[in-house]
């Protein structure tokens, strides 16, 4: 009967965020100095980066390490894009989206680099995210080779679910074939064809990361505040494992393969070189939050049953269902993991951030920022 209770407790905690929106509380830029201290890349006084998505989680991680290398930043956002992360940065804005050309040309011109981490990740119809990742990629990469043709490089933020999850616990690498279970995976996967199409025209690089945490984040977040709530759930009664990066250790990466002759023409999946079970992640979160938690599994059958209600809560509400059916058909994998060696041997990248130290350090600027 407990463990039955604490299902439906945890069932209801996703059903009711999905019919809400999420309010998390204000947030204020971390410590930009403490951080900046972390990498150990060449200063560029005189380079100017474009970097769509800035006003994200992994984006404006990504503009506070290009500021503190001395690149001048500029940003593409939207007039409605909340911009509290880059509030107290110099950072040159230009208005618009991915759609509109006017913008599109006022952005990319005179920049050095284009780092592209906008994308949908979320949507409530299939083809928003062929629409948003694909179709956005495409506008972007015609208005540089338009309008910047000297450009250094333009550095494509994929994601690991292009390429799909691993047959086996051996972790895929880049020249395996793709094979993305999901409408946000196809999607992400014809956004790097349509660079691919065009690597003949400027120089490409496309990055790949796997599950990104860190301060900022709000999906791996939902692990984090489920734990503190004395919840550990996991995925049906096989271990599930994954590759993970912490966002500093990944914006490093970002700037290895821009700067890297090497990386032109390349895909690297930048992680860190060790995968993890749920298990394991869980129990590192426990100990750091300081709190008791009962493990409970949840038949694999019964993810989809959640993500059934989810999606009928969503249909009431103004935004897609924290779990839906293709969410729930990820989290329902064996292995989602990856092979970082390629992007060790030609960018020299290696983790700094050890997952229990990265755990650490997320839930204290969780519970910092009143998020736990």
């Amino acid at each position: 009967m407990l463990r039955t209770a604490l299902i439906l407790k945890f069932v209801f905690n996703i059903l009711e965020r999905t019919y809400k929106v999420n309010h998390f509380p204000p947030h204020y830029p971390m410590q930009r100095a403490k951080r900046a201290a972390r990498t150990h890349l060449i200063y560029h006084p005189n380079m100017k980066a474009l970097v769509t998505g800035g006003n994200g989680f992994i984006g404006s991680h990504l503009v506070e390490l290009l500021f503190s290398k001395q690149y001048s930043v500029r940003c593409l956002v939207r007039k409605t894009s909340d911009l509290t992360w880059l509030k107290g940065l110099n950072v040159e804005l230009v208005y618009g989206d991915l759609f509109d050309e006017d913008a599109l040309r006022d952005a990319v011109k005179g920049v050095d680099y284009v780092y592209h981490s906008a994308g949908v990740t979320k949507a409530k119809k299939k083809v928003d995210y062929y629409r948003g990742n694909a179709t956005g990629t495409r506008n972007l990469l015609a208005a540089t080779i338009e309008h910047n043709p000297t450009l250094r490089r333009f550095v494509h933020i994929s994601s690991q679910t292009a390429a799909g999850p691993s047959p086996t616990k051996t972790p895929i690498t880049e020249d395996i074939p793709t094979h993305p279970i999901t409408t946000y995976g196809k999607s992400k996967w014809q956004a790097e064809e349509e660079c691919l199409k065009v690597m003949t025209s400027i120089p490409i690089t496309i990055v790949r990361p796997p599950v990104v945490y860190g301060p900022r984040d709000k999906d791996v977040f939902e692990f984090f505040n489920t734990m503190s709530k004395g919840l550990q759930p996991m995925v049906g009664f096989s271990d599930k494992y994954v590759s993970m990066i912490h966002v500093q250790d990944l914006i490093r990466g970002f700037l290895m393969a821009g700067e890297s002759e090497k990386s032109i023409g390349q895909t690297y999946f930048i992680s860190s070189k060790d995968m993890y079970d749920w298990k394991r992640i869980g129990d590192i979160t426990r100990d750091v939050i300081g709190t008791s938690a009962l493990q409970i599994r949840i038949p694999e059958f019964a993810v989809y049953i959640i993500a059934a209600f989810a999606e009928l809560l969503a249909a009431f509400s103004r935004k897609p269902a924290l779990i839906n059916f293709e969410k729930a058909r990820d989290m329902v994998q064996d292995y989602w993991t990856c092979d970082s060696s390629k992007a060790w041997k030609d960018l020299g990248f290696e983790e700094k951030i050890s997952l229990p130290e990265g755990i650490r350090s997320t839930v204290e600027w969780y519970k910092q920022h009143d998020w736990l």
